[in-house]
């Protein structure tokens, strides 16, 4: 028992000492690629897209050297735990269950989500009658994916992805019916070239799957990290720096504006 207490003591140290030892004005973002508009690389190879370029300036606004580290989806939360970087920045929807687990910024973007079918779909709509059989296509481990995991998973396949993209390849092959994305993503991903349309309304609600909007998360005990970024965020939404990238990957209606360096 002593032996396993002075190892325990031991590891807390470390754990201390690595902790303390980070640069505080150097701030490890992780970021899942790709996922346009919000975060991709352009043909040359270069991080862009909305996150990607507010991240940069809110980091130049709070004075924080920030570096970005590229995180599939699946572990982006567990990667934040485990201190392979600091926060968060990834289109991720503000939520009751993870707050359970992340701090999060002030909301910085409020996307809908949306419906996603060929536009030669036998479909009426989107009603649980409408979807009986059909194979739905979701990102696995988002709130699209919670949504129609618990209003239509008993009755139809729910086809979970780990990219947008991926859910874009098995639409293209017939696999799936139909696709349920964040709508910056599906736009970017399948309203390309008429083969594909909305169905249904955009949604926001119910806030318990779809949540207050894309946040930044840290974690919990990073409160005066989380500030700095809520500081920084208000003085570019009061300056027009927000609107000024804001309206660069979007149009006045929420549609993407085109974008030259993603193709």
């Amino acid at each position: 028992m002593k032996r396993l207490l002075t190892v325990s003591l031991l590891g807390a140290a470390i754990a201390a000492g690595s902790a303390q030892a980070r640069d505080e004005d150097t701030v490890r973002i992780g970021v899942d690629i790709p996922y346009v508009p919000m975060e991709y690389r352009t043909p040359s190879g270069e991080l862009a897209g909305f996150d990607i370029e507010l991240g940069n300036a809110l980091c130049k606004q709070a004075e924080l050297k920030c570096n970005w580290v590229e995180q599939g989806w699946d572990g982006i939360i567990p990667g934040l735990m485990s201190r392979k970087f600091d926060a968060i920045m990834s289109s991720m929807t503000i939520n009751e269950e993870r707050r359970q687990q992340v701090l999060f910024s002030d909301p910085y973007l409020v996307p809908p989500s949306a419906w996603f079918a060929p536009t030669s779909t036998k479909m009426a709509g989107v009603a649980s009658s409408d979807l009986k059989g059909k194979n739905i296509g979701v990102q696995r481990g988002t709130v699209q994916d919670n949504y129609v995991t618990d209003k239509f998973g008993d009755v139809a396949n729910i086809q979970r992805y780990a990219s947008a993209d991926d859910v874009a390849v098995d639409m293209e092959t017939g696999r799936l019916d139909i696709a349920f994305l964040d709508y910056p993503t599906g736009q970017a991903a399948l309203l390309k070239g008429g083969k594909y349309k909305t169905m249904g309304e955009m949604m926001t609600e119910p806030k318990e799957y779809f949540g207050d909007g894309f946040g930044i998360a840290f974690r919990q005990r990073d409160k005066a990290l989380a500030e700095k970024f809520d500081k920084a965020l208000a003085t570019l939404k009061s300056n027009g720096t927000y609107d000024e990238i804001h309206d660069k990957y979007f149009n006045e209606d929420g549609t993407n504006a085109p974008q030259p360096d993603q193709n």
